[in-house]
């Protein structure tokens, strides 16, 4: 009996103790991002992006993009940029660049320390040319705007 008890109090400490241990934070928490977190040029080996905070979830873009293609002897590369407002709730921006067709959108989550970016749609940036894929953070200033 002894030995029951003895076990069965270690059980609980040990419960417990691990309960005390617990995060309550639900994973499904929103995760805001500042505007220090999303400001500078984000960059890839096929693109760049520029972006700088507005104010009321409204984030100022600019994207460079390209696709390089040929031999070393004779490189060639299509280009594509587009530029304009987006929408940012949370840590996700909704992006339109200006002067695309309808249903042309890149969607924008930012992360710890990547920016990653979905491209729905056709957006005529050129040939093989996408805002898909993972951008790293390499300038925190503020970008300069209409010189890509």
């Amino acid at each position: 009996m002894k030995s029951i008890c003895f076990f069965l109090m270690c059980y609980l400490i040990l419960l417990f103790s691990s309960y005390s241990n617990m995060s309550f934070a639900s994973s499904n928490e929103p995760k805001i991002v500042t505007a220090a977190q999303v400001n500078g040029t984000w960059r890839s080996n096929s693109g760049t992006f520029k972006v700088w905070a507005l104010g009321k979830q409204r984030l100022q873009v600019e994207f460079f993009g390209i696709h390089e293609y040929g031999t070393e002897a004779e490189p060639k590369a299509n280009t594509g940029e587009g530029s304009g407002l987006a929408f940012i709730e949370e840590n996700v921006a909704i992006f339109k660049p200006k002067g695309t067709s309808g249903d042309c959108r890149l969607i924008m989550k930012f992360l710890e320390k990547k920016l990653l970016v979905e491209q729905r749609g056709e957006c005529g940036f050129g040939r093989n040319v996408t805002a898909s894929g993972s951008y790293k953070k390499t300038d925190d200033q503020k970008p300069s705007f209409g010189k890509l």
